[in-house]
């Protein structure tokens, strides 16, 4: 009761907040009645005629996405399903969340969204989302999903929402400087660091230009060094975050920059990594699968792409992307959750496949369409060993905790041991 009479007042203010800061509530979707009353008659039944449901959707696709979710996808859907409707409504990121919490705490959400996977735990520990690992088809559907995306749905025990779409990072190289070097695609992270040291001596240039210090940008090498953040079960950081491994993984990524292995990327500066990439001063760099959708044929033409060299933790990288959930306060929960599973189904996950979105689906990430991709073979194969960032409802305060841990040991203002005990406290006392 406790509990509730919290998320009832932390609904309150956020509503208040949005009233006072002239956010625009939720998009009021209407939704129908789903249930359909059977004929009871002792005459021989005319086929019984289902009510329409119309559900509602809100997302934020991008432009080209949009187009064809609209365009193709949903028509898809409601020619194969020809008594539910769905009326989607693109959200502007910004502001997103207040516009989240107010339609939940005046029962405006819509019936379904595609929303953040960082939010998913948050939400649930809220009561917003419906938990649809109790539906019968739920272990089905996870059976033929991706692990890494999976779990970005789970909270204390219980899954509550579907992987939509997902993305991670995969090491992509500068193929003239592999070729100017004579040294073919390192698979083990010693092999890229030893062609690196080579490098040294080059003005301007080096081996690893890593994307930034916070955890987006860290998280797969310290993972492939060997590092951890909680247990498996995301429910302590101390003794992982700070383990003799993370220690040792921080240690070696902070002396690649020490040494000029490790480009100025990583600590904001320039050259960044996409434009350092295309003037030949990194060697290597890691991203996600819209680096080759926003930078076109000069990527193609220009790189070559493998999973992350393997450590002595593996070849891991990190998840993102979106999941599918539907809210507590939906009407039509029989036809959102039929929904639902369809976006999970081979037909769909190839539509939006051709506009490099990694299916989260293991059946279309095989499909021949998605695999003709020139590079999103790469990003389905790195996900076989990519891990979720903890789905902890706190999570974006442990980034931000565990980020300035790994920036103060690069810069080389705090040791790596005092930083992780530090951040694993802190960690530990937001896991609760």
């Amino acid at each position: 009761m406790k509990q509730r009479k919290s998320l009832a007042l932390l609904l309150m203010i956020f509503m208040l907040v949005s009233l006072f800061t002239g956010c625009a509530n939720g998009s009021g979707s209407e939704t129908e009645p789903a249930a359909t009353e059977p004929a009871s008659t002792s005459e021989p039944a005319a086929e019984p005629a289902e009510e329409p449901v119309t559900i509602t959707m809100w997302h934020t696709y991008s432009d080209g996405e949009t187009e064809v979710f609209e365009n193709d996808v949903i028509p898809a859907f409601e020619a194969s399903h020809p008594n539910i409707k769905v009326e989607a409504t693109r959200m502007p990121y910004d502001g997103l969340k207040q516009q989240i919490i107010a339609g939940v705490s005046s029962s405006t959400a819509p019936d379904v969204m595609r929303m953040d996977i960082i939010w998913v735990p948050e939400f649930a520990k809220l009561g917003a989302l419906e938990k649809v690992s109790e539906y019968a088809e739920f272990d089905a559907i996870k059976a033929n999903v991706f692990e890494g995306p999976m779990s970005t749905n789970y909270y204390d025990g219980d899954y509550y929402g579907l992987p939509l779409n997902t993305n991670t990072k995969i090491a992509i190289y500068n193929k003239a400087l592999l070729a100017d070097l004579g040294v073919e695609v390192p698979k083990t992270m010693d092999e890229l660091v030893a062609i690196a040291e080579t490098l040294k001596d080059r003005d301007d240039t080096w081996g690893i230009g890593v994307g930034g210090s916070a955890t987006w940008g860290m998280l797969p090498y310290f993972w492939t060094m060997g590092g951890a953040v909680t247990d498996e079960n995301y429910t302590v950081a101390s003794g992982y975050l700070n383990s003799p491994e993370s220690i040792e993984a921080l240690e070696t990524i902070a002396g690649w920059y020490a040494d000029g292995i490790v480009g100025p990327c990583i600590l904001g500066e320039q050259p960044d990594t996409w434009g350092g990439m295309g003037n030949g001063n990194y060697l290597m760099i890691e991203d996600g699968p819209w680096y080759y959708s926003i930078v076109g044929d000069d990527a193609l033409n220009n790189t070559v792409n493998s999973v992350m060299p393997a450590g002595p933790g593996g070849s891991i990288s990190v998840v993102g992307g979106e999941d599918m959930i539907m809210f507590k306060t939906s009407k039509n929960k029989e036809a959102a959750w039929t929904f639902m599973q369809w976006m999970l189904s081979p037909e769909p996950q190839v539509m939006m496949a051709q506009l490099g979105m990694v299916p989260t689906n293991m059946d279309a990430a095989q499909d021949q369409a998605v695999l003709d991709s020139p590079y999103i073979g790469t990003y389905i194969e790195q996900l076989k060993t990519a891990k979720p960032r903890t789905p902890s409802p706190k999570w974006e305060t442990m980034s931000d905790t565990i980020g300035t841990a790994f920036e103060l040991v690069i810069r080389g203002e705090q040791d790596a041991k005092t930083a992780l005990d530090e951040a694993a406290a802190i960690c530990d006392e937001l896991l609760q």
